[in-house]
């Protein structure tokens, strides 16, 4: 967990992913112990960062997968903040949310990483000068679409304010 947390965002996935199931392991996740095998042949991996890389530009990545826990039926989302490039903020999120469509947990999680963005924005303008607005990557267009053009109508009339504000 101390790698995941402070040194190798690399592994945040696929250590929060076995963390989950320490108390009643199966030949399933046996099988991922070949994600330790990595760890050990990649010690000498960290983040890494180069001050002529990118000067003053952010980038920003978010991205969800379609439920893969088939026993909740909840997505995993997260996002990546690079800079100078290295990751300088990351959150793997395990879904706390049952929606109906898979695009507006996709937005939520999007929501979620635009509010680090915004946040991250502040803060580098405020100790150095950022060049441009960051553009954050998501990999939906509904997502998108929902972002530009927050319509109310029968598909989104159960996602909070709070979501909205932040895009």
């Amino acid at each position: 967990m101390y790698l995941m947390i402070k040194t190798r965002s690399d592994l945040a996935y696929s250590i929060g992913f076995l963390s989950r199931s320490l108390e009643k392991p199966s030949v399933e996740n046996i099988v991922r112990v070949r994600v330790f095998r990595y760890i050990t042949g990649s010690v000498g991996y960290g983040i890494t960062y180069h001050a002529t890389e990118t000067k003053g530009e952010l980038q920003c990545y978010n991205d969800s997968d379609f439920g893969e826990c088939t026993k909740t039926c909840r997505s995993n989302s997260g996002y990546v903040m690079i800079y100078a490039g290295g990751s300088i903020s990351h959150c793997p999120v395990k879904g706390k949310l049952l929606l109906p469509l898979q695009q507006l947990k996709l937005f939520i999680a999007a929501s979620e990483a635009a509010k680090e963005v915004i946040w991250l924005c502040r803060l580098i303008q405020d100790i150095m000068n950022l060049r441009e607005i960051p553009i954050l990557q998501v990999d939906n267009r509904t997502a998108v679409k929902l972002s530009y053009n927050p319509k109310y109508h029968r598909r989104t009339k159960h996602i909070e304010i709070k979501h909205f504000k932040a895009v």
